[in-house]
């Protein structure tokens, strides 16, 4: 019986230095046998038993396997035991004065103490239980009430040794009160790993590919250090702040998004340097010092007569003018008649979301018409309008169709296309409010101006 007791010690403070995961919502299923002990109290005065309880010579020991449990875990800690146990008394109230049998039968709620503590990591799991058992003893049986504590520790995920005790207390006294203490092998099952990479499916967020533990059993192809999910480039390791990608030359912009990446350059230009800061990156630039137009490959457009109008854009290349006149000599018009013009264009007005010439602006149109029909050799631009109701790319389209009805309408009466420009300007530049009717009304317009 000694060696017995020693072992129990032995078993405790070893299942005190583990620290490996054992948990019985990942292996919901237990079975366990070994031996049991019985020991019928020593007396009714509390000191006695406790001296009974920690003596062993009044112990009644089956050296065979004499009991056996099965249990499914519940769930929060708690499982459910059935057990039964089987034991020969030679022992009652003093050393061999008895020769009978003993036999139990009996379920128990257990509760996992870890769960109190928010760690049920451990190899080591503490339990109490209460629950009820039919005992038969000699030729007296009766139900009886279980109440007890003991503990698993675990060799692995699986296998491992438990230890109960118990004070077993009937309710007719047909039955002598006593303890039960049993030590056995203990062995979980009913966890379910597809994958087999150590995280049970209950738990794998990939549970159908091989992970690791610390990504909930989801892979990291690349190891570098971000799961496969995460990662923007989960076949090649790269850093956290690029999602996984890599970054070869170390300007901020990840190797898969770098026109350049073995050139630093900035993110505006994805990776690319622009050494003259023209917008057109090194490698697409023909002249890479010297800034110029995407247009024209990152070079400066000519300007041959040097009258600050580009070649492309002037129709007199070889003869100075303003750019008011795309690049050619100015004919003049006099202050009266853009004064006359200026007026005329007041009130060249267009109905609510209507793009056709009415009635009153057709009107001062004429006007318009023979005021610069005489003047030959400039361009004209007409500016669309309109009220700030509705979106700004209707209105912005609305507005382009009333100047080009404007200018259809000079058109029509003789005008030289070529010296019409149109611009649609939308919302903007407002004659006045929006916020009233007479406003928005002033504001659905057509201006005629000379180009600037």
């Amino acid at each position: 019986m000694k060696q017995l007791k020693i072992a129990v010690i032995a078993l405790f403070m070893l299942a005190l230095g583990s620290n490996v995961n054992a948990q019985d919502r990942n292996n919901p299923w237990a079975v366990s046998f070994g031996v049991n002990t019985i020991d019928f109290y020593g007396g009714t005065d509390f000191g006695d038993q406790v001296k009974d309880l920690l003596g062993n010579s009044d112990w009644n020991v089956l050296p065979s396997i004499s009991r056996i449990s099965a249990e499914k875990y519940l769930e929060k800690g708690f499982s459910l035991q059935l057990a039964g146990s089987l034991n020969k008394i030679s022992t009652f109230k003093s050393k061999d004065d008895s020769d009978f049998l003993y036999y139990s039968i009996g379920a128990n709620v257990k509760y996992d103490v870890n769960n109190l503590i928010g760690d049920t990591s451990q190899y080591f799991d503490p339990f109490v239980y209460l629950g009820g058992s039919y005992v038969s003893v000699d030729s007296e049986s009766e139900g009886m009430l279980n109440i007890g504590l003991g503990f698993n520790t675990w060799f692995n995920e699986n296998v491992g040794l438990s230890f109960q005790h118990a004070t077993i207390t009937g309710f007719s006294d047909q039955v002598e009160r006593h303890y039960q203490s049993s030590l056995g092998l203990v062995i979980k099952f009913g966890g379910i790993d597809t994958d087999g990479d150590g995280v049970y499916d209950k738990d794998d967020s990939c549970p159908e590919v091989v992970g690791l533990i610390e990504f909930n059993g989801c892979p990291d192809a690349d190891g570098d250090g971000i799961k496969d999910s995460d990662d923007a480039c989960p076949t090649v390791a790269g850093l956290a702040d690029m999602n996984g990608c890599p970054d070869a030359d170390g300007d901020g912009v990840a190797d898969k998004d770098d026109m350049c990446p073995n050139s630093k350059g900035t993110k505006a230009n994805k990776g690319c340097t622009d050494t003259d800061g023209d917008g057109v990156v090194d490698k697409d630039d023909k002249c890479a010092n010297v800034a110029g137009p995407s247009a024209n490959n990152g070079c400066p457009w000519p300007d041959t007569d040097n009258d600050g109008v580009l070649d492309k854009d002037d129709n007199c290349k070889d003869e100075a003018g303003p750019a008011s006149n795309k690049g050619c000599p100015e004919v003049l018009i006099t202050p009266s008649q853009i004064a006359a013009l200026a007026e005329y264009s007041k009130g060249l007005e267009f109905a609510f979301d209507r793009a056709e010439v009415n009635k009153s602006t057709a009107e001062k149109l004429d006007k318009i018409y023979d005021l610069i029909s005489p003047v030959k050799d400039v361009i004209f631009v007409i500016e669309g309008y309109t009220d700030s109701i509705g979106n700004a790319g209707y209105n912005q389209y609305l507005s382009e169709r009333r100047a080009v009805s404007a200018k259809a309408y000079l058109v029509e009466k003789g005008f030289d296309a070529k010296r019409l420009e149109t611009l649609g300007f939308g919302e903007k530049n407002p004659l006045t409010s929006n916020n009233t009717r007479a406003g928005r009304k002033d504001n659905r317009r057509v201006d005629v101006k000379l180009t600037e």
